[in-house]
């Protein structure tokens, strides 16, 4: 390349040549294509940044075609309009919104380009935006910057696509075939996450797949196993298999904190919460509803907090969290959310309103959904001269099946069992001096015709309600009611002794330790557990027997989950406090197996499993006949015993030769000090005992002596 040549030295050249400059248009002036003629251009430099920076990607701008072409007048409405409907996706860079003029018209040239802060957010939008419909004659062509190169490089002749060889995965549901049977469990503890396979024949877990930072926050398993989600800033992603924990989609939602599945694990509820710029408003909320295969968002729902805070049991910035609760099934086909006198049903084949609008409820405070059935529990607080009730509502007729109105109610909470069997309402009643309340429990038999209710009182009405829990798939409850710290435990039936259409206490366990009730998944056992204040009492109770099999405690205890099976038990302590985090694995009758310590524990979750295919007959079949399939356990079981007591002989073995080693050690160092102990001892050379003469010397010794004067006339006497 040639030396660059100064202005100076062009003049002096135009001078020789008797060339005028001015009447030349320099930039008039053209190279041929491809040729600089060795003059650098003063643009190089620039070309040269714009390389390196397409080089690191242009992931996070949009190309956003067919805008109206307005004049110089109205650029800024069109500009307004335009960050407006895209400022509500993502934050737009400063300068990050660019509308190219026509420099001949001065009007614009129908795009834009817009520079969000992450390419989370530019996905999201153009995903969000692309076909919007402004007006009738404009609809938003959404594209990346990225793939505009993409779309410019396609050859114009046709060729067939690579055909890439199919390489199966692993099978999402193979956990399940475990020849031993065994569950999964997830630990997340510092900034590592593992999944590991209770193996508690050989006392201890076993490593499954372990990831660092494989989340941001939490995760969660769906309701039937199939994936694990993980929390990341730009959103969501689930990963499924056995071994190898594969990711199998991800889901975009800036800042994510919230997530849901529904129960056939169909869909998946994203929430996240946004500061706004003026600090007198509320928080501004955004909630998807993705397809969890596709990864499709559905629908989404977008507001301020105050709109999404009526309800619930609680969540994050005042939103009642679940927003959306799911009608039972694994058919996912009705999600509701509670309004300001409204209870809104949507239907998931088109996902908008069942019969395009809302149920009006006046005061509506709380609703759920029957667990198998789509059935909906509303409580209506007393308002006015009308009393409080609580109405039973089919869907998506709308129909009201039944209705129970009730008096002087200070407060409401309905539980459903697990079948959608029954209805338990616990009602908490002013006394006639408003002063003070009492419990009762309102018991709905839903599957009995025209759906029966009948009153329970306990037998001190006065007594506080702890805690209350429905035996799965059963027909008994516990309640927790009394005064701390001993309160009393009682069990129910709602279909035992002579008059099965009548509700039955079992027995009262007086002065226990007991502010939680974790009923094991397939009944009959329960833990009553102190939490907090009681500092992890555990006592595994046998409700057919009515008897205690077993108490423990693991101090400081912050969690309890059974196992999808109900054979084994996790307790944990999580970082909530900051010593002996770790957790314990307990057999269902409360014999400790195993502990594992961990630094910053955070979470323990049960790798939930599919409802059994066996109907309630075949269930009973196989227990009847349990010693039948039972032998071939039964062998295994003794084999592992053989091999946890071959493994205790190999290790009281090993103990055995450390210590003979370790005595033989010391004999070598004895004989070869030998020489050194002779010339110690004055050249004796015997080292046994029974060649020294032992003698007796006696030595006396004054330890003390003490003068007393004693008076004359004393000593007379």
């Amino acid at each position: 390349m040639s030396d660059v040549v100064s202005m100076e030295e062009i003049r002096a050249i135009a001078d020789r040549l008797q060339v005028d400059l001015t009447q030349i248009d320099l930039d008039s002036i053209q190279l041929p294509p491809g040729d600089n003629l060795g003059i650098p251009s003063d643009d190089d430099d620039l070309l040269e940044e714009d390389s390196l920076e397409f080089d690191q990607g242009f992931e996070n701008i949009l190309v956003v075609d067919n805008l109206p072409v307005v004049p110089k007048e109205k650029f800024e409405k069109l500009e307004g309009v335009v960050r407006k409907i895209y400022g509500q996706l993502g934050v737009i860079k400063e300068g990050g919104l660019y509308m190219p003029v026509d420099p001949e018209t001065q009007k614009t040239l129908g795009y834009c380009f817009i520079e969000y802060n992450t390419p989370q957010e530019a996905e999201l939008s153009k995903e969000k935006t692309h076909g919007y419909k402004l007006d009738r004659s404009h609809i938003f062509v959404v594209n990346m910057f990225e793939d505009i190169e993409k779309f410019l490089n396609i050859p114009d002749q046709w060729a067939p696509p690579e055909i890439k060889p199919y390489e199966p995965g692993e099978m999402l549901l193979k956990w399940l075939t475990d020849e031993k049977a065994r569950d999964q469990y997830v630990i997340r503890a510092g900034n590592d996450t593992e999944v590991l396979w209770n193996d508690a024949r050989q006392l201890k877990p076993e490593h499954v797949y372990n990831r660092l930072f494989w989340t941001e926050s939490f995760v969660q398993w769906s309701p039937m196993g199939t994936y694990l989600a993980t929390i990341h800033r730009p959103g969501a992603a689930i990963w499924g298999g056995a071994t190898t924990f594969e990711r199998l989609m991800r889901y975009v939602h800036p800042q994510v904190k919230l997530i849901d599945f529904s129960p056939g694990e169909r869909y998946l509820v994203t929430y996240s919460s946004h500061e706004p710029s003026n600090p007198r408003d509320t928080h501004r909320v955004v909630l998807n509803i993705f397809d969890v295969r596709t990864g499709k968002v559905m629908r989404d729902f977008k507001g301020s907090a105050d709109e999404f805070a009526v309800g619930g049991t609680g969540g994050v910035t005042g939103v009642s969290w679940p927003v959306f609760r799911w009608s039972g099934g694994k058919e996912d086909k009705y999600f509701a959310r509670i309004g300001k006198n409204v209870i809104s049903v949507y239907e998931t084949e088109t996902f908008s309103l069942t019969d395009k609008k809302s149920i009006k409820v006046e005061n509506v405070m709380d609703f759920s959904w029957s667990p198998t059935d789509p059935i909906l529990s509303l409580f209506v607080p007393e308002c006015g001269n009308q009393p409080a009730r609580v109405s039973l509502v089919q869907i998506p007729s709308k129909e009201e099946l039944r209705q129970k109105n009730l008096f002087s109610v200070s407060d409401c909470k309905m539980y459903w069992q697990s079948n959608g069997d029954y209805l338990a309402v616990k009602v908490d009643r002013y006394t006639k001096t408003k002063k003070s309340t009492y419990t009762g429990f309102e018991l709905f038999r839903i599957k009995e015709r025209d759906i029966p209710i009948e009153v329970l009182e306990l037998d001190n009405k006065n007594d506080k309600i702890i805690a209350f829990a429905w035996e799965p798939r059963g027909h008994r409850f516990a309640v927790i009611h009394g005064d701390n710290p001993r309160p009393d435990v009682s069990f129910y039936s709602v279909r035992s002794g002579p008059n099965t259409g009548r509700v039955s206490k079992l027995t009262t366990l007086k002065g226990k330790q007991a502010n939680a009730l974790y009923w094991s998944p397939g009944g009959r056992f329960i833990i009553l557990a102190g939490m907090k204040g009681f500092n992890g009492q555990l006592e595994f109770f046998d409700v057919d027997e009515l008897d205690t099999m077993a108490s423990a405690e693991h101090f400081m205890a912050t969690d309890v989950e059974w196992d999808p099976t109900g054979r084994y038990v996790a307790t944990a302590v999580t970082s909530v406090h900051e010593m002996e985090n770790g957790f314990n694995i307990w057999s269902f009758n409360g014999k400790l197996l195993y502990r594992i310590l961990k630094d910053h524990f955070f979470q323990f979750l049960w790798r939930p499993r599919p409802p059994s295919f066996l109907n309630k007959e075949k269930e009973e079949e196989i227990a009847k006949n349990l010693k039948k399939y039972s032998k071939k356990y039964e062998a295994e079981d003794q084999d592992v015993s053989l091999q946890l007591s071959e493994q205790d002989r190999e290790k009281r073995k090993k103990l055995k030769e450390e210590w003979e080693a370790w005595v033989n050690e010391w004999k070598r160092l004895h004989e070869e000090e030998k020489m050194e102990r002779e010339r110690l001892r004055d050249g004796e050379a015997s080292d046994e005992e029974e060649e020294y003469e032992a003698k007796e010397v006696e030595v006396e010794e004054i330890i003390s002596v003490t003068e007393e004067v004693i008076p004359f006339e004393e000593s007379q006497q």
